[in-house]
């Protein structure tokens, strides 16, 4: 056989589009032409892939013409995921391994000189494809034949069937053509099928059981009563927070410990958060069935927070997907950075538009920030004194647009708390004890509207955020005297509808909707 066509697959965003290596031998001048839109990375494969089969103890095909082409030719293709599949088509096209049996299999790797496989990115991605597409209707689905690493990612989705691949020669063996002499003999554990277990058991890759990985505990906060309510009230409903206050009042301690009062993730929502960190290179078995926690330093650009390059990669939102985005010193971002989040806060996506293709990400991320009242950090502290003018204090909050923090649903200070609190002995509730309410709270929502309560909009607003009487006539009062716009107005009712939950009441009451105001308030000094 002198044409072997292998199956692999190339990454645009989160798919994972099919993509067909195809490779020709013919007579002429030894040669190797690769085409089909691959970037440097891609054609630079053609030494990776010779010095590989040649250190394996492999024929290459000296005297041939090799055309290697990666169709559809308008697909955009990176990285060295492709190794694997050239050389498999190559020694396919050679007459050393069987190239009808490749065909049940979809391969992706980048290879060594020695022959050995080495992870990719977007692993999990593949496996994500592979799922959503339908299932040929004559002929069994294709298996993924991965390295290792990859191979452990994209088993996490559970009906995937994956193989693990530690060398080319674990391959070669699997598909070699009677009569085929190994240079040396591929290692006994080389190919192994990775087996997933059943739907709500541990994982069988050892990943365990989500959630029960050590986190921060709100135990650890000393006092700070409305700060730790208002987190609950954030977790309940998925709101956005933001906190302010003097330095050293917590602000960063009490934000890093939301991830650990959140609802558990499920196997869907779990796989989401682990395929973006897949595409970024960041998965780590230890953080599966973790909330994601995105913490980027305010020097981080608008392009580093919402994505982008080429190809485009997530940025920051991508990662915090599922998980929690906390933006600290607010006010030291960049205003582009800053502005990019308000429409991915509404839509929980990020579209990113280039000259030749768009390309989607998600970013249903929460989004909690914490800022100083001023640029000295103590404006209305009690245990030091400002020193800021009045127009250094308008422009540094003047950095923080309306639109903005028109988005944020809770507006906190965190005040400095005395000395003689710190060292009290720790009274205050576990995450553990939170996360049982939240998880409760958030069941009532999506049993009744089918979502939390910061996705409520329109008539599905009106319909499930029902007033008493007294309550409407305070809201209508407040949003009148206070100048609300009618963003700012829903985002009240959203925040009383998660506190009516919190108390498993039906209807919103006038003291829940009460709470829900002095969080709309922009924080003051």
């Amino acid at each position: 056989m002198s044409l072997c066509v292998v199956r692999s697959r190339t990454l645009v965003g989160l798919d994972a589009l099919p993509v067909s290596v195809e490779v020709h031998l013919a007579n002429g001048l030894p040669s190797l032409t690769l085409v089909g839109l691959a970037d440097t990375e891609v054609k630079e494969a053609r030494e990776r892939v010779r010095s590989a089969i040649l250190n394996a103890g492999l024929e290459w095909p000296h005297n041939k013409r090799i055309t290697i082409n990666l169709a559809p030719a308008d697909l955009p293709k990176e990285s060295g995921r492709f190794d694997l599949p050239i050389a498999l088509g190559i020694l396919a096209a050679s007459g050393q391994i069987d190239g009808a049996a490749l065909q049940g299999y979809e391969f992706a790797g980048e290879l060594s000189l020695s022959g050995a496989l080495r992870p990719i990115r977007g692993a999990l991605c593949m496996g994500l494809a592979w799922l959503r597409e339908p299932a040929p209707a004559t002929a069994p689905r294709t298996a993924l034949v991965l390295p290792p690493g990859s191979a452990e990612e994209a088993a996490l989705v559970r009906q995937a069937r994956v193989f693990r691949a530690q060398h080319l020669l674990d391959v070669v063996q699997r598909f070699a053509l009677p009569g085929l002499a190994l240079g040396e003999a591929a290692s006994a554990e080389g190919w192994v099928e990775l087996r997933a277990s059943a739907p709500g058991l541990a994982h069988p890759l050892g990943l365990g059981t989500p959630g029960l990985h050590e986190q921060p505990d709100l135990a650890d906060v000393k006092g700070q009563a409305a700060a730790r309510r208002a987190l609950e009230i954030a977790a309940a409903g998925q709101h956005s927070l933001l906190f302010s206050g003097p330095p050293g009042s917590g602000k960063s301690m009490l934000a890093q410990r939301l991830p650990s009062i959140l609802p558990a993730l499920d196997d869907q929502q779990a796989l989401e958060a682990a395929a973006v960190a897949s595409l970024a290179g960041r998965f780590r078995p230890e953080h599966w069935g973790l909330r994601p926690f995105s913490a980027p330093h305010h020097s981080a650009s608008a392009t580093a927070l919402v994505g982008g390059g080429n190809p485009p990669r997530p940025g920051e939102i991508s990662l915090a997907h599922q998980g929690v985005l906390f933006l600290d010193e607010l006010p030291e971002f960049a205003r582009s950075a800053l502005e990019a989040l308000r429409e991915p806060l509404e839509s929980g996506s990020i579209r990113i538009s280039r000259a030749a293709r768009q390309t989607e990400f998600p970013a249903r991320f929460q989004l909690v920030a914490a800022m100083n009242p001023c640029p000295c950090g103590y404006l209305g502290a009690s245990q030091r004194a400002c020193r800021c003018t009045p127009d250094q204090v308008a422009r540094y909050r003047g950095k923080l647009s309306g639109p903005l923090l028109d988005r944020i649903d809770l507006h906190v200070e965190v005040p400095l708390l005395p000395a003689q609190q710190l060292f009290a002995p720790a009274a205050a509730e576990t995450s553990a004890t939170v996360r049982e309410r939240v998880a409760q709270a958030r069941l009532l929502a999506v049993q009744r509207q089918g979502h939390a309560n910061h996705s409520l909009h329109g008539a599905a607003l009106q319909r499930h955020a029902a007033l008493e009487p007294a309550a409407e006539k305070l809201l209508q009062q407040a949003a009148t005297r206070l100048g609300w716009s009618g963003r700012a107005t829903h985002r009240a009712l959203r925040v009383a509808r998660t506190i009516a939950d919190l108390a498993a009441s039906e209807r919103i009451l006038s003291l829940h909707l009460a709470e829900a105001m002095q969080y709309r308030q922009p924080p003051q000094g």
